[in-house]
């Protein structure tokens, strides 16, 4: 529910209860991933979305009965060969559905959690969807060093605060399943209970390095995707906030310098993406150099064939290994044809989501495989063994 946690906080802040209804698990052709919410407060005011209009009015009517009620349910929708009318994903899919009332003052996880949230501070909110009644519903809240809230049962949230602390860290979302003692154990037993983990993280980085017309584009395109969108250029006469409204920042400084500080401040991740689009050697060879070293979740530069063989020239001499330099995107993005600047950044986009979420790059029409992909990353692998 991270994209409708601003209007959440707000109606928090104001103290007006409401009840959100968050995709917990989905299998199919699901058309949202978990985390995806819809909630509805006491006066019917709707936000957000849980499956991009399937079941939005079913989901609507359960949010408003269990705000009547005050006991959170769990509810699966999918697809009826029996009935072509029933509340169902016509696309085949199955999404289960956890709607939990929120009145501000009731839960000390959830009252922390999105204050949390509202201040930006890192958090996952660990909530009970499935398992003994009283425990429905229960929040606790983790961030890296503390959490707030509990289950009422101490060696569960011994068990899985690590486990919470350890996806916070991978700004991963997903589901975990323990005894009451604390031991991990099959989501399927008797014994089992299900614990809905979401992060809550800053939105990822794009760095784009040279402030030309093509790095207008790809700035407006990749606050559009949801980054936060840095432009950076050693050059004051190009590189101002002007010619780049829609950036977030517009940093003035070489751009290896700017790296290496914002490295050095443990501002980058594996979310981050590199645009490198100045098409000079000058500005790319020391900030590739620096950037392919780096955990960074993609890095593409500009230029033609000839250019990347130059590129990967001159990087090997820098002494950068084969493997470092098998993580170069260049020429950046996908083969699309493109020309013009706003063309060229779609290509660049179609690239990032193809590499984050582990798409194939063909037309859909051309195969009959899935069309949402599933892509887990080592860290969260390992958060979740």
């Amino acid at each position: 529910m991270q994209d409708i946690a601003p209007q959440l906080a707000d109606w928090h802040a104001a103290g007006r209860p409401f009840a959100v209804a968050t995709v917990v698990a989905v299998s199919g052709s699901a058309p949202r991933d978990p985390g995806a919410a819809l909630a509805v407060d006491a006066d019917g005011e709707a936000v957000g979305s849980v499956s991009g209009g399937c079941v939005e009015g079913a989901v609507y009517e359960l949010c408003q009965e269990v705000l009547a009620s005050g006991e959170p349910v769990l509810q699966r929708f999918g697809y009826s060969d029996e009935d072509a009318f029933a509340v169902g994903l016509t696309c085949g899919g199955i999404l289960d559905v956890f709607v939990q009332p929120v009145r501000p003052g009731a839960s000390d996880g959830l009252d922390a959690g999105i204050a949390y949230v509202r201040s930006g501070t890192p958090v996952a909110l660990v909530r009970c969807v499935s398992g003994p009644p009283e425990l429905l519903g229960a929040t606790v809240a983790v961030t890296g060093d503390t959490h707030h809230g509990s289950f009422a049962a101490p060696l569960l949230e011994a068990g899985c605060v690590p486990r919470a602390r350890a996806m916070l860290d991978a700004g991963t979302t997903g589901t975990l399943a323990f005894a009451l003692d604390g031991r991990p154990c099959d989501p399927r037993a008797g014994e089992a209970v299900v614990l809905f983990v979401e992060s809550f993280t800053p939105a990822p980085r794009m760095i784009v390095v040279g402030a030309i017309d093509f790095a207008a584009a790809v700035a407006r395109i990749g606050r559009f995707l949801g980054y936060h969108v840095t432009v950076c250029d050693a050059r004051p006469v190009f590189a101002t906030e002007r010619r780049f409204p829609e950036a977030d920042h517009v940093v003035v400084d070489w751009p290896h310098r700017y790296l290496d500080a914002e490295a050095e401040a443990g501002r980058l991740d594996a979310r981050t993406a590199l645009c490198v689009l100045t098409h000079e050697a000058k500005f790319d060879i020391p900030v590739l150099e620096r950037a392919l070293r780096l955990p960074l979740g993609y890095v593409g530069a500009m230029g033609s064939r000839r250019t990347r063989l130059e590129l990967l020239d001159r990087l090997r001499e820098a002494g950068l290994t084969e493997a470092e330099l098998d993580r170069l995107h260049s020429p950046i993005g996908l083969d699309l044809g493109a020309r013009t600047p706003e063309e060229t950044a779609v290509a660049v986009a179609a690239e990032l989501v193809a590499h984050r979420r582990g798409g194939g790059c063909l037309p859909l029409s051309t195969h009959d495989g899935p069309i949402h992909h599933d892509i887990r990353s080592t860290v969260e692998a390992k958060a979740l063994a």
